[in-house]
């Protein structure tokens, strides 16, 4: 007895995951409090869609290259996740929907990526190599 199994109902049963990197520009007109909000909520909605955070940063406020809603400023900040394309899919429309955010920008990160990236935890202090370093430049302190 031969069972047969369709190679596109095993894909939909497995939960592929990919490597992303999304970019948004807040409103400058938001206080910091209102801005942590937004990235709270922004924080949880990829957890509750699936994804898993591995780096996020914040790069502050910086002057856009053009203006964008009649403001020449905006709040960046970044976030690295692990998760299904679903999940980018849904937050595409989220960020689509929230008049808080100016622009925003979800790219998938391929094998390149991924090791800048890995360099640039090391070269930042981040990653395992750097702690390695911290400790060292430490006990020459001491």
């Amino acid at each position: 007895m031969q069972i047969f199994i369709s190679l596109p109902s095993i894909l939909k049963n497995m939960k592929i995951t990919k490597q992303y990197e999304t970019v948004f520009i807040l409103t400058p007109v938001l206080s910091e409090e209102q801005t942590k909000e937004a990235v709270d909520f922004y924080r949880k909605t990829l957890k509750d869609l699936g994804a898993k955070i591995t780096n996020e940063e914040h790069w502050g406020l910086k002057k856009l290259a053009y203006p964008i809603q009649k403001k020449s400023t905006g709040f960046y900040h970044v976030i690295q996740f692990e998760g299904p394309s679903t999940s980018v899919k849904e937050l595409d429309v989220t960020y689509y929907r929230d008049e808080r955010i100016l622009r925003y920008l979800t790219v998938s990160l391929d094998k390149h990526a991924l090791a800048y990236l890995e360099k640039r935890k090391v070269r930042l202090g981040k990653g395992k190599e750097g702690d390695h370093k911290k400790s060292k430049a430490e006990s020459t302190l001491n």
